[in-house]
C-alpha cells in the first residue's frame, strides 16, 4: 500500500531567518530584491548547506548612489552581530595602484617593511566580529570599479575557493563569509530613464494609468538591464562568472525617501531615550516639516545620502542647543513645525503654568 504524501512548503524560512528579513525589511526601504537574495543566502548557511571550499555567497550591488548599498550591509551587521560597524569594509579607491594591493596581503619577505606592514584581511581581522552564536563575517568592498586590475585578479582566488594567500604565504579562509561588492556603474543611464518626460505622450488619465501599470515592470527591467551591461563592459567575464548574485538598487521614490525619514527620526529619538543624564523627552514633526527635511536632504542625483546630514544640521542641532540651554526638560514633548516666511523650523512646547518666578518660554528658531 502506497503511504500518504505530505506536500512541503519550500518557501517557508526557519525562526531566524524570518527574524533576520524583519530586521532588514524595519531597516532597508525600498529594495526587495536584494533583502530576498541576503535572506536566501543566510537561510542556506544557517542550514549547511553552502557549497563547500566557497564563501557563504558573494554580491555585486549596482545602482545609483544613495540608494542603500553600503547601508543594507550595515542594517545586516546590526541584525546579526548587534552592531552596523561589525563589517570588514575595504575601500576600493584606495587600491587603485596594483602596489597598493600589499596594504591588503601584507608585504613578502624581503621587501623593504614587511614585518611592519600588516595586511589588512587576515584571518584575525575576519573572525574579529563573530560572536558565540553567528560565526560568519561579512566583507564589504566598497565601489570595487575604482580598484586596479590587481585587486580583481585577487579577487578570483576569493570568490572562486574562499581562499587568500598573503604575502608571508599564509592562508586566510573565506568559507564563512559574504562578500559584498558595490559599484555606482550604470548609475548615469540608470538616472537618464528615471527622468521625466522621455517617451510618448498619453492622452487621457485613464490611458495614463494603464500605461503606467504596464510600464512600471518595463521600466525595472531597463534598469536592471543598464546595471549589468555597465558592470560587463567594465569586469572581466572571468570575475563576473563568479559572482553568486548581481543585484541592481533601483533609485527611490518620493514614499520611499519618506519611509527612510521616519526611520531616521526614529533613531534621533532612541538616541534621545538613550541619554545618560535622564534628560529624556520626546519630539513630533508636522507633515510640512517632514517635506522640508526631504527638500534639504534628498534629491535625484544623491537619493538619501545627505538626509542624515540635513537631520543633523537642522533638527539634531538645535535640539541640542535647547537641551543645553535648559529650555527643554526632561519629559517634555517638542513639536517641530515649518515657518514658511522664510523657510525654516521652529521648536515649540507646551506653555509652563504661570508662576511668579518663572515665564513660559518663547519658540526657539532653527537657523
Amino acid at each position: 500500500m502506497t503511504r500518504p504524501r505530505v506536500l512541503l512548503d519550500p518557501a517557508r524560512k526557519g525562526r531566524d531567518a524570518e527574524m533576520f528579513e524583519r530586521d532588514l525589511r524595519k531597516r532597508v526601504v525600498g529594495q526587495e530584491e536584494a533583502i530576498r537574495e541576503m535572506v536566501d543566502a543566510y537561510q542556506t548557511w544557517a542550514a549547511g548547506m553552502g557549497a563547500p571550499g566557497r564563501p557563504v555567497a558573494s554580491f555585486l550591488f549596482l545602482g545609483p548612489t544613495g540608494s542603500g548599498k553600503t547601508r543594507i550591509v550595515e542594517a545586516a551587521a546590526e541584525s546579526l552581530m548587534g552592531d552596523a560597524r561589525a563589517v570588514v569594509k575595504i575601500d576600493c579607491a584606495e587600491f587603485q595602484h596594483s602596489h597598493e594591493i600589499a596594504k591588503l596581503i601584507g608585504s613578502p619577505p624581503g621587501y623593504l617593511g614587511h614585518r611592519e606592514t600588516h595586511p589588512a584581511l587576515s584571518q584575525d581581522v575576519l573572525n574579529q566580529h563573530h560572536t558565540d552564536k553567528i560565526k560568519l563575517t561579512l566583507v564589504l568592498f566598497d565601489e570595487i570599479e575604482k580598484a586596479s586590475d590587481a585587486l580583481w585578479n585577487l579577487m578570483l582566488g576569493i570568490l572562486d575557493k574562499a581562499i587568500l594567500t598573503l604575502g608571508d604565504n599564509r592562508r586566510v579562509d573565506f568559507s564563512q563569509c559574504l562578500i559584498f561588492m558595490t559599484s555606482n556603474l550604470g548609475a548615469r543611464e540608470m538616472g537618464a530613464l528615471m527622468q521625466p518626460g522621455l517617451g510618448f505622450t498619453v492622452s487621457n488619465a485613464a490611458s495614463q494609468a494603464a500605461g503606467q501599470a504596464a510600464g512600471a515592470s518595463g521600466l525595472t527591467d531597463k534598469i536592471a538591464r543598464a546595471g549589468m551591461e555597465a558592470a560587463r563592459r567594465r569586469f572581466t567575464p572571468e570575475f563576473m562568472n563568479r559572482i553568486d548574485r548581481t543585484v541592481v538598487f533601483h533609485p527611490l521614490g518620493h514614499a520611499e525617501l519618506r519611509r527612510i525619514l521616519s526611520i531616521e527620526l526614529k533613531v534621533v529619538q532612541q538616541r534621545i531615550a538613550a541619554l545618560a543624564n535622564g534628560a529624556h523627552f520626546s519630539f513630533s514633526l508636522s507633515e510640512a516639516a517632514r517635506d522640508y527635511l526631504l527638500g534639504e536632504g534628498t534629491d535625484a542625483r544623491y537619493g538619501a545620502r545627505h538626509l542624515k546630514r540635513a537631520i543633523d544640521r537642522r533638527l539634531v542641532h538645535p535640539l541640542s542647543n535647547l537641551m543645553a540651554t535648559g529650555q527643554i526638560q526632561a519629559a517634555d514633548r517638542v513639536f517641530v513645525e515649518l515657518d514658511g516666511q522664510p523657510d525654516r523650523l521652529v521648536f515649540l512646547k507646551d506653555a509652563a503654568l504661570p508662576s511668579a518666578h518663572a515665564a513660559a518660554p518663547k519658540a526657539a528658531v532653527a537657523a
